[in-house]
């Protein structure tokens, strides 16, 4: 077990503690130790400078660190050098240190504590053995900064461990001088290089993908479903950018509280060449707490009922009255997979409305066996690692996350759930940003082909039903 703590918080922790490069050794871990304080101080005392960090369910990180020996000898202990910190609230990158206040009131050793920091105490952890309940443990000890540590930045303590003692981790590790071995990170989802040979490959399979011939429809059907300004408009302009080799703004996009989308639009995506590929995105109207498409219009979007660029007016909802209203669609004009489109940053806020009119729509994919994915907007701004390189996507914990929490919300599976960075800022491509976006497109399409493959199948029994039918009435 190598422990929780990741590199760019030993990074960070090495920065505080001072003295050059150390080294981080997991000494103790509640998940595979025990919640228990004679385990704690069997394994952790008279390790020298040890750094007790602290995991809680909503993704907040905290702890402390000592330069001295933890002991099971009852007494406070004198350490100028130690500190308590947070590197992480609600899963977001928070950095907090505070300092001891030399009132010589440090740390605190007994036997049947777990580590302890300060006179009152400001950080205890925990006494006795402590169970594991649900998935996490529930301490019996709190954080309360201002008697052994200075709080400097008057930060309230529920923004630190949002004022629970339930965590899921709890560590300690010896820190030591040394050289830190830099882990290489395990992708969560696996990919070739990101090269140019892997960007042609997926350029190459999108611009060959073509649907069954004996389904006799020239192009799939894409619809984009989402939140006012989560991306959708902004996900077509990237795929047809990277087609078309420069940036492209075809589709209106932007930031604007009522949808900058108001029709029914099926796009093409354009090659250099000036050809369309075989398929088309459909942009529509953002969804809205009261306004938007509802679950009858949806309904007609699904069956190809909805003619192309049609303005859709919550006044006046479409009906087969509707001037244009195609009363028998082909499948060519019907959908053949859904994707919703998320804006990472905002989706623990979605207004509960919006999550039930998604949640409606499933009802209706799923009576027609209509497969759906969710992109997974603005990962850029999850994780620093990801807005510098995003290439690392697949290799950070922060994105995987998200995905998870995504996919439960939706009921999706996490392969389904697919993160993407649009162009936004950029004046040119990116290898990274493209790369990203055509693995996703590329899944989309490959949904898409399985439900076409499943109508195929469908056809094809009917047809063999209908001819053993036939041979029976010529029997008799």
């Amino acid at each position: 077990m190598t422990g929780k703590l990741k590199d760019e918080d030993m990074a960070q922790l090495e920065t505080w503690i001072g003295k050059g490069s150390k080294q981080f050794t997991l000494l103790y871990a509640i998940t595979r130790d025990g919640c228990n304080p004679n385990t704690f101080h069997q394994l952790c005392d008279n390790k020298g400078p040890t750094v007790t960090v602290l995991y809680n369910q909503q993704g907040s990180v905290y702890g402390g660190y000592t330069n001295i020996n933890w002991s099971g000898n009852v007494g406070h202990k004198t350490d100028a050098g130690a500190f308590l910190f947070q590197l992480k609230f609600d899963n977001k990158k928070t950095l907090s240190k505070f300092p001891s206040n030399g009132n010589g009131n440090d740390m605190y050793s007994r036997q049947n504590y777990g580590p302890t920091f300060g006179g009152g105490h400001d950080l205890h952890t925990f006494s006795g053995n402590i169970g594991n309940s649900g998935g996490y443990f529930q301490l019996n000890g709190y954080l309360t900064i201002g008697t052994g540590y200075t709080n400097t930045i008057g930060i309230n303590m529920n923004n630190i461990n949002n004022g629970n003692m339930n965590v899921t981790e709890l560590e300690v590790y010896q820190v030591t001088d040394g050289k830190r071995q830099k882990a290489t990170p395990t992708p969560w989802r696996k990919t070739p290089a990101w090269n140019d040979k892997f960007l042609d490959g997926l350029i190459e399979d999108i611009t060959t993908f073509k649907p069954f011939p004996d389904l006799d429809i020239s192009e799939a059907r894409i619809l984009m479903l989402g939140p006012v300004g989560a991306g959708k408009s902004s996900f077509y302009n990237t795929i047809n950018s990277i087609f078309r080799g420069r940036i492209t703004q075809k589709a209106g996009s932007g930031s604007a509280e009522q949808s900058l989308t108001t029709a029914y639009t099926p796009y093409f995506v354009r090659e250099r060449s000036g050809g369309t590929l075989n398929f088309r995105i459909c942009d529509t109207r953002g969804l809205e707490d009261s306004q938007g498409i509802d679950v009858i219009e949806c309904n007609y979007l699904l069956d190809g009922h909805v003619p192309e660029y049609y303005q859709f007016n919550p006044a006046t909802p479409i009906t087969p009255n509707t001037n244009g209203f195609i009363s028998k669609p082909t499948l060519e004009e019907k959908i053949h997979c859904v994707v919703f489109v998320l804006d990472s940053t905002t989706v623990e806020v979605l207004p509960d409305k919006i999550i039930q009119k998604m949640k409606s729509f499933q009802t209706l994919m799923n009576q027609k066996g209509i497969p759906q994915a969710i992109l997974l907007t603005k990962i850029d701004k999850l994780c620093e690692n990801v807005e510098k390189n995003t290439a690392e996507v697949f290799t950070s914990g922060v994105v995987e996350e998200n995905v998870a929490k995504v996919s439960q919300l939706l009921g999706l599976p996490r392969g389904n759930v697919l993160p993407v960075k649009n162009y936004e800022n950029e004046m040119q491509l990116d290898k990274g940003i493209s790369i990203l976006s055509l693995l996703s497109l590329r899944q989309i399409l490959n949904f898409a082909e399985d439900y076409l493959e499943s109508l195929l199948d469908k056809m094809a029994a009917s047809s063999k039903r209908r001819g053993m039918k036939e041979k029976s009435k010529e029997k008799k």
